[in-house]
């Protein structure tokens, strides 16, 4: 059964631009290669909560594919990568399910 990783974080102050470049030089090919399939992204451009400004989710066709892939070096370097550029990050592993958005 397919497996989703669903990321969410905040991008830095002042660095918006620096993550854009490397999210789209660097993340979105590095977690394709490494056999990730982006599935969805969405960006939160105003809320009057702490609802994270990045969702952004992965996926991959089993469980354990997702964790093999998620104890590599090349995942290690380039989640390092990312936190230069974001804080608040968070992860969960779920079950894909028919239907869209998932929490």
């Amino acid at each position: 059964m397919n497996v989703k990783l669903i990321m969410n974080w905040d991008i830095k102050p002042g660095r918006d631009q620096e993550y854009f470049e490397f999210k789209v030089r660097e993340w979105i090919p590095g977690i394709t290669e490494l056999g990730l399939k982006p599935s969805g992204a969405w960006y939160t451009a105003y809320s009057r909560d702490k609802t994270p400004q990045i969702l952004t989710e992965v996926v991959a066709k089993d469980l354990p594919t997702m964790q093999e892939i998620l104890d590599t070096e090349d995942w290690y370097n380039l989640f390092e990568r990312l936190l230069d550029y974001v804080d608040n990050y968070e992860q969960k592993i779920v079950r894909i399910k028919n239907g869209g958005f998932q929490l």
